[in-house]
């Protein structure tokens, strides 16, 4: 099953329940887990509820258009603070905070990097990574997320308005 079918079928229910669609992937050969990953759209955290809403929504529609031959699991879940970046978008939003990404193909000698988002330029990502600027083509990322940092904890934090302990 190619996995932009299942994403090109997932995203408008996601999207209609007024959330942004994050990634899809299936986890597992016998009884696989379907994972859908959402986020908000309004900066809001996603609750346990707006998950259920989502998957009450994608169990209907996959029920009905059985796109999946075997029997599965389905999760909806939200990103988490070391949420993965899928789209252009995710990284423009987050740049200047601390990601990992893995490259299909070598850039510059390397497809693993540790750095600082410091632009996006067209379609390529400027990191800064040991001292070094690299520019990486967003379409030879095969995956990102963000580096949980102190800097992105206590913002996470001052957001929530939670007190140090």
């Amino acid at each position: 099953m190619q996995k932009h079918y299942l994403q090109d079928m997932i995203e408008p229910v996601v999207t209609e329940k007024g959330f942004e669609l994050v990634r899809v992937i299936t986890i597992g050969q016998s009884n696989p887990t379907l994972q859908v990953m959402i986020d908000s759209t309004d900066g809001h955290d996603i609750t346990v509820d707006d998950c259920a809403v989502v998957s009450h929504a994608l169990s209907e529609m996959l029920d009905e258009k059985d796109p999946i031959e075997s029997r599965y699991s389905l999760e909806v879940s939200s990103p988490g603070l070391d949420r993965p970046l899928t789209k252009l978008e995710h990284f423009k939003r987050f740049t200047g905070y601390e990601i990992k990404l893995e490259t299909e193909e070598k850039v510059e000698m390397r497809k693993r990097f540790k750095g600082k988002i410091i632009a996006v330029d067209g379609n390529n990502i400027m990191l800064a990574m040991e001292e070094e600027q690299y520019t990486i083509p967003f379409e030879l990322i095969s995956k990102a997320k963000l580096v949980i940092t102190d800097e992105l904890w206590a913002e996470y934090m001052a957001a929530h308005e939670v007190a140090d302990f």
